[in-house]
């Protein structure tokens, strides 16, 4: 196995800090170690951009990625750009001890570490428990800590969203 060089880890360091879903992760995910693996990875230090496909399956702590193809690109001084697609892309993770875990899946997500938005877009759902949260098109802005689905995020059908009112107590 090709050991990585410090370019390569520091997109694979980016890529696990600037995951949105690390917002609602157990705090002791950020310490673990990010584990990659892929049919496919072509790194270009050159562009700073890697493509990793094939069985794409990234698990950091609780948090769980596996996509068919994730394309991680790291910019000067922008940040880095993700877009992980699939059929569908698959996530998970645990917000905290003794809570459900989030998890969802989107044909396509993109996340950009510049202006933190994550966006799901093809059949996207996400999941806590047996509340739900579905749309065609759903934008997360970390900094505002708002989600947009529908009109409001420049999707195409209605929203759809279940609550179980047993969980909210």
């Amino acid at each position: 196995m090709k050991m990585l060089t410090m370019p390569t880890a520091l997109l694979l360091l980016a890529f696990s800090l600037c995951w949105p879903l690390a917002g609602l992760a157990l705090q002791s995910d950020r310490s673990r170690p990010i584990q990659l693996e892929a049919d496919s990875a072509d790194i270009n230090e050159k562009t700073g951009i890697s493509v990793y496909t094939g069985h794409v399956d990234i698990t950091q702590g609780s948090m769980h990625i596996r996509a068919h193809k994730l394309m991680v690109e790291q910019r000067k001084g922008k940040g880095t750009r993700l877009i992980a697609t699939g059929k569908p892309v698959y996530f998970r993770q645990r917000p905290d001890p003794g809570k459900p875990e989030v998890e969802g899946h989107a044909l396509r997500a993109e996340y950009n570490s510049g202006s933190e938005l994550l966006i799901l877009t093809g059949n996207a759902v996400l999941k806590q428990g047996k509340d739900s949260f579905s749309n065609d098109r759903i934008v997360y802005d970390r900094v505002k800590g708002r989600v947009k689905a529908g009109k409001s995020a420049k999707g195409k059908s209605r929203v759809k969203i279940t609550i179980d009112p047993n969980n909210h107590r």
